[in-house]
């Protein structure tokens, strides 16, 4: 059966990003600083191959694209926008220290909206439309070259639309921040038809790129799967042995 590879990449920081700004819908360049980064990163590390482009609607995120993948030209996909922070949008917690609508939008998790901006809960349902008519699209351009086994894409986007990604349809399940990595790093996935028909979830399987975490912090694919193992089945259990 065809399965659907799909690499996973966080974008590299913008300038507002390094100024520590709520950068969602503004549409601000990649800082020279992340440019010069991700290239020494695609010099060190081995990026996978792909044949289908996608990316967020924002210049960092095209960009990030393009270092990586020359060739690349990324299909656009609205739905994954980063979240509209609305009239915070380029500023500073600082800046909004003493609003008292940011001091509650934090204590609250981000689970009601900024003036004019979106909630968690939107902008996560926002995201999901989106990838979800992705897969649909890939799964209906593959149908159309039966010769292929499998079909990789790479998709970049930003952190907070990776990790709602992979909380709402990652396997082995983790918690959002669970799932959270560094600026040009990201996980690759496998999609299988009938699985994502019944039940709609992708199989992590690798983090990316080859190498990047090693000795690090960040957490590699079989230490998560173990640790969601663990949580959801006892220690010494699995998924697979439970089914």
């Amino acid at each position: 059966m065809k399965s659907y590879i799909i690499h996973f990449i966080r974008n590299m920081p913008c300038e507002g990003n390094l100024e520590g700004r709520y950068i969602g819908r503004t549409d601000s360049p990649l800082a020279t600083e992340s440019i010069v980064r991700l290239a020494r990163m695609k010099r060190e590390h081995p990026y996978p191959q792909a044949s289908r482009f996608f990316a967020s609607p924002s210049t960092r995120c095209v960009d990030t694209l393009k270092i990586l993948y020359p060739e690349a030209d990324p299909e656009v996909v609205l739905e994954l926008a980063e979240c509209d922070f609305g009239q915070w949008e380029n500023k500073t917690a600082q800046e909004l220290q003493h609003d008292p609508r940011f001091r509650q939008w934090m204590e609250g998790g981000g689970q009601s909206a900024p003036p004019e901006g979106e909630s968690s809960p939107v902008f996560v349902q926002r995201v999901c439309r989106g990838f979800e008519m992705l897969v649909q699209n890939l799964m209906a351009q593959g149908q159309s070259s039966p010769q292929q086994s499998a079909v990789s894409a790479a998709l970049c986007a930003p952190a907070g639309v990776l990790t709602a990604l992979l909380a709402a349809y990652g396997l082995p399940q983790a918690p959002f921040y669970d799932w959270m990595c560094q600026p040009g790093c990201g996980y690759s996935l496998r999609i299988t038809p009938g699985l994502w028909m019944r039940g709609q979830v992708m199989e992590v399987f690798a983090t990316l790129p080859q190498g990047a975490g090693e000795g690090g912090a960040d957490h590699l694919v079989l230490d998560l799967a173990r640790e969601a193992a663990e949580r959801a089945y006892g220690k010494g259990l699995s998924p697979e042995a439970g089914s």
